[in-house]
């Protein structure tokens, strides 16, 4: 099913659609998905074909990093904010959309935790209290 995504970086001066098919919605724990995001894990949702991707705005403002022994694995970021950004693979025709920079729902829940061995120590434990907002004590 065709779908389209809207959504941008945090200074909101790149701005994004994504049309295409929806396919696979996956929490990522390898290393290079921790060091890319400074988090635990990176949640990507990829969507075919990898020209299903217009900028909106801001596309001078792209910037990559490539890790050089990595075959497909690249970082895309906003130049003036830092924040990641939709990556695009031909090689696998796909778009690789960083789900927290999305402002439209994702059209997928999430459907399996890879690199799970890579998972660092901390990350991910399901027994933290929740809050709605910051906890009542900061």
């Amino acid at each position: 099913m065709t779908t389209t995504l809207n959504g941008g970086c945090l200074c909101g001066s790149v701005r994004y659609q994504v049309t295409g098919e929806a396919q696979r919605f996956y929490h990522c724990h390898c290393s290079r998905c921790r060091k890319a995001t400074g988090t635990g894990h990176a949640t990507n949702l990829l969507v075919t074909p990898h020209t299903a991707i217009r900028w909106l705005a801001g596309e001078e403002l792209l910037s990559q990093y490539r890790v050089p022994e990595a075959e497909r694995f690249y970082n895309a970021f906003c130049r003036r904010c830092g924040s990641p950004l939709p990556r695009v693979f031909p090689q696998i025709d796909a778009v690789i959309i960083p789900a927290g920079t999305l402002d439209t729902p994702p059209p997928l829940p999430v459907q399996a935790r890879i690199f799970n061995d890579s998972r660092a120590q901390w990350s991910c434990s399901d027994d933290l209290p929740a809050f709605a907002e910051y906890p009542p004590d900061v």
